[in-house]
């Protein structure tokens, strides 16, 4: 059986910028094990939310493989690569990214919509149960803009959790929260991938937040130093 849920070889992206190119990731290799706590850390434009966006499957590496349970998942159709984002990976990012015109329990639905309609009925309950573990029972029915950024926060979890990802890619997920929501999100976090086995991959600059996962890389310049 393979320690591994995720390995990346050789990972290479560039941007060109009119007659420029940028290098953001240099040869990135790295392996990350089945139910690991593994946190990132660099400077601002270092290459990690490119990493993290690129072991989702959404940005294409210039050069690398990517293996998620040993399938290179750069190997699958655009389509098929949208359907392993939606069962596998789930999302947290500092900007939560829900949609203004939606309720609490409308956003949190969205990933499940491509399910069939009795799957979509047990996201249904599913969802009410992650909100009412998240403390925002009494939130469904509220929109984005009439919640704290500590609520919208754990919403994004929740929306990230509905299809039962086995990889939660996090970055900055504390980013724009005060200390008592970010250390809330923490523990959280902690709690999924404790008891749910959910493999957490975390980008922040937070020291304290790096020194209670179970493996910290340092990204500089595109490289990873350790």
């Amino acid at each position: 059986m393979n320690d591994y849920i995720a390995q990346i070889k050789d990972l290479h992206k560039s941007y060109k910028d009119c007659a420029a190119e940028l290098e953001v990731l240099r040869g990135i290799n790295l392996n990350i094990r089945n139910n690991e706590f593994l946190a990132i850390q660099g400077p601002s434009g270092a290459g990690k939310s490119t990493l993290l966006h690129i072991l989702g499957g959404l940005d294409n590496p210039s050069r690398g493989e990517i293996f998620f349970e040993g399938e290179n998942i750069y190997d699958l159709s655009e389509d098929k690569r949208a359907v392993f984002r939606n069962q596998s990976i789930g999302f947290v990012f500092q900007f939560y990214h829900l949609l203004a015109e939606l309720n609490v329990l409308e956003n949190v639905l969205l990933p499940s919509l491509l399910k069939s309609w009795w799957e979509r009925k047990k996201a249904v309950v599913y969802a009410k149960s992650i909100l009412e573990e998240l403390g925002l029972s009494q939130r469904l029915a509220h929109k984005p803009g009439q919640l704290s950024g500590g609520e919208q926060q754990r919403a994004a979890i929740a929306r990230a959790l509905i299809n039962r990802p086995k990889l939660l890619l996090c970055d900055e997920p504390t980013g724009n929260l005060d200390s008592e929501n970010g250390l809330n999100i923490l523990k959280l976090l902690k709690k999924l991938n404790r008891e749910a086995k959910t493999t957490v991959i975390l980008v922040t600059h937070d020291k304290d937040i790096a020194a209670d996962s179970d493996r910290v890389i340092y990204l500089k310049d595109g490289i990873i130093l350790n």
